[in-house]
């Protein structure tokens, strides 16, 4: 029973992990009042209030990892 129960929890650890994108690019255009970027290939993000902005500048090269299932932003890093 313990088995079954440790295979869960793992599958369901690796089935959140699987609702997550990552999208590179650079930043054509940054909005610091709504936190909104917008990349070279014209898809704009809006960045939460709990992540930091002061690393995103316009020409920047930036990861932003998305939540699948919602849409939202859940991390941002810049430099990569």
């Amino acid at each position: 029973m313990k088995t079954i129960l440790a295979t869960a929890l793992a599958s369901l650890a690796f089935l959140g992990a699987a609702y997550a994108a990552t999208v590179e690019g650079v930043v054509q255009a940054f909005d610091p009042a709504t936190r909104t970027v917008t990349l070279q290939d014209g898809h704009s993000y809006v960045v939460p209030d709990t992540t930091s902005i002061e690393a995103i500048a316009v020409g920047a090269k930036i990861k932003i990892t998305v939540d699948d299932s919602s849409g939202a932003v859940t991390a941002v890093e810049t430099g990569s």
